[in-house]
């Protein structure tokens, strides 16, 4: 066959016609998943509003974080950056200097790990004694169904990062909250909880390994850690609550296989029916900086709003559990 044959021949029509179906079909499915989004409506707030404070939110790098970091700059936060990667994080902290303007803040970039105990002790160490305050800790970094590895320490890659490494961490600089207070904590979960239970039996997924149910548990965690942080919380003027963005374009999704004629397309529908790393970002930026939420905690919201979650979400006793069987995973002695 000549180029030209194949080119116009039944090789590019039959391609055609796969890439029509396939496409057709992930557009269908984006419809079911996502319909209709409602715009964002853009948080406002005066820019002097997060003078003086300190923010430290994990997983700055990118998405949500990278969004969230920008916008505290921009009302004149004091930023840490706590990044796995310090070459794209000081990559991203440039661009976010560039585009806050001649009045912002403070970008300061630590090196965080969450995959590794040790790791998460060094930063706090560093940052108690480093940093005099913390008005806020946003719990943002997280991995999504990635292939079964193991963190550092032996935990399930997604349970180990976004449960174990933020319950260690927001543990090791309660001290300095509580004397920085009235302080805040934010903790970013999904809604893709309400397809996970805490299996108690097998928390490291040894013996069945599926990376959607994983996260899934690992989300539900956070809920459940909001919700017994809270409990333990209450007397103190430090607050917690959990946040679900909704479906936002990040690069949380890159260990998703997507097939190759399909991926254009994919790109073209998460442009129209997923949020913007700035639009999710709203509900964090909310929970760090609005007055609204001033005492308020062991609350889940979305879209600036408080959300009602499933029971298991709610479970005291399933909270206590998974609190103990934390402390005791990561080494916290009682």
């Amino acid at each position: 066959h000549t180029l030209s044959s194949l080119i116009t021949g039944p090789y590019m029509s039959t391609a055609v016609l796969i890439a029509a179906v396939v496409g057709g079909g992930v557009l269908l499915l984006m419809r079911r998943l996502f319909p209709r989004r409602k715009a964002v409506k853009l948080l406002q707030y005066p820019t002097d509003t997060m003078r003086g404070k300190t923010v430290i939110v994990t997983g700055a790098n990118s998405g949500i974080g990278k969004a969230l970091a920008g916008e505290l700059l921009k009302l004149r936060a004091r930023v840490i950056m706590a990044c796995r990667d310090l070459r794209s994080a000081e990559d991203v902290a440039q661009d976010l200097r560039s585009q806050a303007g001649p009045e912002q803040g403070e970008v300061v970039i630590k090196h965080l790990d969450l995959a590794s105990l040790r790791s998460v002790r060094n930063f706090c160490e560093e940052i108690n004694k480093e940093e005099p305050k913390i008005d806020v800790l946003v719990n943002n970094a997280g991995i999504y169904q990635c292939p079964y590895t193991k963190t550092e320490d032996g935990f399930e890659m997604q349970f180990g990062v976004n449960h174990l490494g933020h319950f260690l961490l927001t543990h090791l600089l309660l001290d300095l909250l509580k004397a920085s207070s009235p302080s805040r904590i934010v903790v970013v979960s999904s809604k893709l909880y309400k397809y996970g239970h805490i299996n108690f039996d097998d928390l490291n997924s040894e013996g069945n390994y599926d990376k959607a149910f994983c996260y899934s548990q690992s989300k539900l965690a956070n809920l459940l850690f909001t919700l017994k942080l809270a409990h333990q919380l209450e007397g103190t003027a430090v607050t917690v609550n959990a946040l679900t963005p909704g479906m936002v374009r990040t690069r949380l999704g890159r260990h998703v296989q997507i097939p190759l004629l399909a991926k254009p397309l994919f790109h073209l529908a998460s442009l129209v029916f997923l949020k913007s790393p700035l639009e999710g970002a709203q509900t964090p930026l909310y929970l760090a900086c609005s007055p609204e939420v001033e005492g308020v905690s062991g609350k889940c919201f979305a879209n600036c709003e408080e959300e009602e979650l499933m029971a298991k979400a709610s479970d005291k006793q399933a909270a206590k559990k998974l609190w103990d069987i934390s402390r005791r995973m990561v080494g916290l002695a009682e």
